[in-house]
Formats: structure tokens, sequence, C-alpha cells
């Protein structure tokens, strides 16, 4: 068996380079996109690339079964397979996402049943330098404020970018003034360094410029995100200088970044300080690596359950109607089984349920849905489980349910970042609060609108608020694109008596929706009332999102900053 271990080992290593190489190349169109524009080439791409690593892993199992005439591997024959893997992996230059290419097949090969621990990479097999070295992916530069320009101007230029600044020297002394005004005083005062990744990140219509800047102890962010402008060249539209603004900027409801990284571990390095409240498997996710975001999130859960004690409770909220959700209150994160049957009215299946989280991946979230995770056979250990979820999970989902031992294996559920229900957060918060609130979800809705997604389900109770207090949807069984609905006016009631009855006087077709009857459940608290009459009455207009439809089938696509409009310096400075 050796000589076969290291030839399927082989093959499995020349298929994830395969893999790698056609990540990187769609990667690095994104700035051939960009230059030009190419909006749904970028929406196109961001869908590919998700795809690829299943379509790469497939092929590896179908080449491995050639190899092996069919036959199965035995455990001693997988024990062998992982040492001959190990061997490759020693000098692999990139073994981490490696590690989870190995582990994909690995499962799919036993159809994710009788996983054997030490046959997979549950823990990381290389371990870097604490501090590798990141000179030959970043520029370095020592300087004070006089040298600013100068050095931002020479880095702009070694980016490549084939559209030239429409005002390049404006932004610059924009970037100067932000600096002084929002940054540590002590900048002015002396020499400070700033290090800078030398390849952009792209997203939507955006590319980024993303470093740091160090003075002694201090480190903050340093990102300007590059924009094209109405006069036809690009600009630098503000400055990303606070780790919780480059949290949201690198959030976990936004589509991934495309950015060149043959080594994606130095750059989870780099961008670690910039984003302290992020574990590594939520960085990597951001960097498009997102099935190496799954490894790395397991590792960080089995750490997290080894240093804690609390057990698993029912997700506080409504119940809902299709999903059974829990989590572990020392745990940001919640877990969200598919019921066996769903409450009334409910209607979809579970094949149904489960194409739309696959939407809700592949489709630009624009900072409003929250990303997934989605295990198989995902284990428990029975005694961290509270009796009255184990109860509730019995109840609603058995044929989802298998215990072993002392350990709970869930077959099919999704991991989603923990939030407050907005309905929750709404009731204890203050007027102004309310306010903002209403305002973040209504803008939620119309961003959502904009990309084309109608989350059908809109109640309160289906949307979260996060740490920075922005909005964000996470039930997706009904969502709907924009272009599949019927977006209709109340028809004028035929008589008095119309109005009284229980059932509408007009016919109702499957995919149409009447934005009125909105107001019914949305504004039923004066408070919430007050708040949409100031800023969102437009979204109980049926016209409103027959507007927003055809905008969509004229190929526009909306800008959906990643950062408040009020730090853009178009409005920070005057020029609007």
């Amino acid at each position: 068996m050796h000589g076969n271990a290291r030839e399927l080992a082989t093959i499995i290593m020349d298929r994830f380079d395969a893999f790698y190489r056609r990540f990187l190349d769609i990667t690095q169109g994104a700035k051939v996109r960009f230059e030009t524009r190419d909006w749904l080439g970028v929406q196109l791409a961001g869908r590919q690339r998700i795809r690829l690593y299943d379509h790469h892993v497939n092929e590896t199992l179908q080449a491995v079964s050639n190899h092996m005439g069919g036959s199965p591997l035995g455990q001693e024959g997988l024990k062998e397979l992982k040492q001959a893997f190990n061997d490759l992996l020693t000098h692999h230059p990139n073994p981490e996402i490696a590690e989870s290419f190995y582990n994909s097949v690995y499962r799919r090969s036993l159809r994710h049943k009788n996983i054997r621990a030490e046959n997979l990479y549950v823990h990381g097999f290389i371990r870097r330098a604490p501090e590798p070295d990141l000179a030959p992916y970043s520029w370095h530069y020592r300087l004070d404020m006089q040298g600013l320009a100068g050095c931002l101007r020479r880095v702009l230029e070694q980016t490549g970018l084939a559209v030239p600044f429409s005002n390049l020297e404006r932004d610059l002394g924009h970037v100067r003034r932000y600096l002084e005004e929002q940054g540590p005083a002590e900048l002015a005062r002396g020499e400070f360094s700033l290090t800078f990744i030398n390849t952009l990140f792209y997203r939507n219509k955006g590319a980024y410029l993303v470093g740091r800047l160090e003075q002694g102890p201090l480190l903050l962010p340093f990102i300007l995100p590059i924009l094209h402008d109405d006069e036809g060249g690009l600009s630098l539209d503000t400055l990303i200088l606070s780790k919780d603004d480059s949290s949201i900027l690198f959030g976990f409801a936004r589509a991934y970044f495309m950015v060149w990284c043959p080594v994606p571990a130095l750059l989870v390095h780099f961008l670690r300080p910039l984003l302290p409240n992020k574990a590594d498997y939520e960085i990597y996710t951001a960097i498009g690596c997102q099935k190496h975001g799954k490894t790395e999130f397991y590792r960080h859960f089995l750490h997290h359950l080894h240093q804690s004690r609390d057990q698993f409770v029912a997700a506080p909220g409504i119940k809902g109607m299709v999903m059974s959700v829990f989590t572990l209150p020392s745990f940001d994160v919640v877990f969200k089984v598919i019921k066996d049957k769903f409450t009334p009215p409910k209607e979809v299946n579970h094949e149904t349920v489960k194409a739309k989280y696959r939407l809700v991946k592949q489709h630009d979230r624009v900072g409003r849905m929250a990303d997934t995770m989605e295990f198989t056979n995902f284990e428990l250990p029975l005694h961290r489980i509270s009796p009255e979820l184990l109860a509730e999970l019995q109840q609603v989902a058995p044929s989802l349910l298998t215990i072993k031992g002392d350990t709970l294996v869930i077959r099919h559920l999704y991991t989603e970042r923990r939030m407050t229900p907005l309905n929750i957060y709404l009731e204890h918060a203050s007027d102004q609060a309310v306010s903002d609130a209403v305002d973040e979800y209504a803008n939620a809705i119309k961003q959502l609108a904009a990309a084309n997604i109608f989350p059908g389900d809109m109640l309160f109770k289906n949307f979260g608020v996060t740490r920075h207090g922005r909005v964000i949807f996470y039930d997706y069984d009904e969502i709907a694109y924009m272009t599949e609905c019927n977006f209709r006016d109340i028809p004028k009631a035929r008589y008095p008596e119309d109005e009284l009855s229980a059932e509408p006087w007009y016919s109702v077709g499957p995919n149409d929706i009447f934005p009125e009857e909105f107001a019914t459940f949305l504004l039923s608290s004066p408070r919430i009332r007050e708040a949409f009459k100031q800023q969102h009455n437009d979204l109980f207009s049926a016209g409103y999102w027959r507007q927003l439809q055809q905008n969509i089938q004229a190929g526009q696509f909306v800008d959906v900053f990643p950062y408040r409009r009020r730090q853009r310096f178009k409005y920070l400075y005057g020029e609007v």
C-alpha cells in the first residue's frame, strides 16, 4: 500500500494545485473587471469562484476512484494516505488550504459517514513562524505627515491601475486632512510607518488599498477605497482608520473579496491586528477561502468547547416555523436546523430551503445578509446540551439526530453569526435607537431589493442587529429574486362590504405582493410608525418596488458602501 498511498496523495495534491491555480486566475481578473466597470462580470466571477471548490473536489474523487479501480480505501489505507499527504505538505507553499481540500476529499469519499478524526486535519499539521516574512507581499514606508502625499502617490502608481485618477492631488489632500482631523494627535509630531499589501482588494464596484499605520505601540488600519467617479476617472472615496470600520468592511454579511493571495495564511497574518474582534476563520472567509474558513471555524469551535462549560440552549426570540435555532451563550454563533415538518402556513420543502441558502451564499449580500456555513454530521457533546433543547430538537427534527454514546450527531445544520433579533432590540431601545434601527432596517430592505433580492418575510424577527448597530437579514426560506415578484396596488373596493370581509375581494396570484399590506405588521408601534413616516414611507408603495425592478432589468448596479455615507470625502468636504 505504501507506493499506492504516495500515488494517491500526489493525485489529491495535484488536483488541489489545479483548483488553486484556477482560483487565482479568476481572482486576478478582478483588476480588469474593475477597470472596465464590468459589474455584471464581477457578480458572475464571484459565483464562479465559489462553485470552483466543489467542482474540483468531485473531480478529485473521480480521479482517486479511477486509480483504485473503484475499490474503496480501508481505514489502514486511509491512515497511510494521510501520512503520505503530510510529506507533500511539508514543502508546499500553501499547506493550510491544501489541508482543507484533503479533508473535503476524505469526507466525501466516505459520504460523511464513519469519519475518523485521526485521518482528518482536525488540527493544522504545518506550523508557521510566529512572525513570518511579509516583505515579498507588502510595501513598507517610514515617513512623516509632510511625506504622506508623496508616499501615497507612489503606492497608487505601483498598483498599476489602467484608469487615471480624476484629481489625485485633491484626494491626497483629503486623506491628509482626514488623518489630521480623525487620527491620533501624535502623528503630527513625529515619524510613523505605513505598510500596504502590495495588491488591491476588489469587491463589488470598489478597489481597496489595505494597509496599517504604526507609531510606537499605536497600530491602526489605513485603508483607502478607490471608486470610479462621475468624471470618468478614479477617486479616493474615504480613509478607513478605525478597527471598528475595518471590521465592518470585512464583515460577515458581504461578498468575498477578490485579492491575489498565493499564500492566504500570510495575508491573514497581516490582517489580524487590523481586525482584533475577528477570528481567523472570519478573515479567511472574507478573502474568499470560505471552505478553509469552515476548517478554521471548527478548530475555533473545538477550542472554545474545551475552554467553556456552559450548555447549548434555544436561541432567544420567536420560534421559527422552518428552523430550530440554538446557541452556546458564550459563543457568538447560532446553529440552525431545518425542521422535519414546517409550521403552517409555510409550504416550502427541505430542498427549497437548502436552495435558498445556496442562493444567498453565491449572491452579492450587499452587507445585509448573513453568511452561513453548512455542515454535515456535526458532532456535539451530549452533556453540553440542555435537556430542554434536546427535547425540542427530538420533537421538531428527529430525522436529523443520532445519539452515539456521549455524542449527538446532527446530520445537517447551518452556522451563522449571532445577532440580537431586531424585534427584541426594538422593545428595549430608546426613541433615538428605535429611529436609527428603523432607518437601518429600511435601508437593508432597499439595498437588498436593489441587489435583486426580495426578503419575502419582512417581519422584524427575521432581522438581527450587530454590535455595530447594523441591521442584517438572516431568514432565507422565503427570499425571491425581485424580478420574479409581481408588485401590485390593492384594487379599490367594489362595495363598502368588501373592506369588512375576511377574504380579499380581488384575485391574488402566487407571486403577487401588495406593499400597502407591509404597514399592517410593521407599524403596530407608534414609535416605529413615526420613524417610518419620517424617512421610508416609500416602502409601502407598489410603484417604488416596480421602479426598482425596472432599474434591475436595465442593468443598474447600485452603490452600497461598506462605511457610512457621512464618512465619504465628498460629503465631509463639501463636494455635494
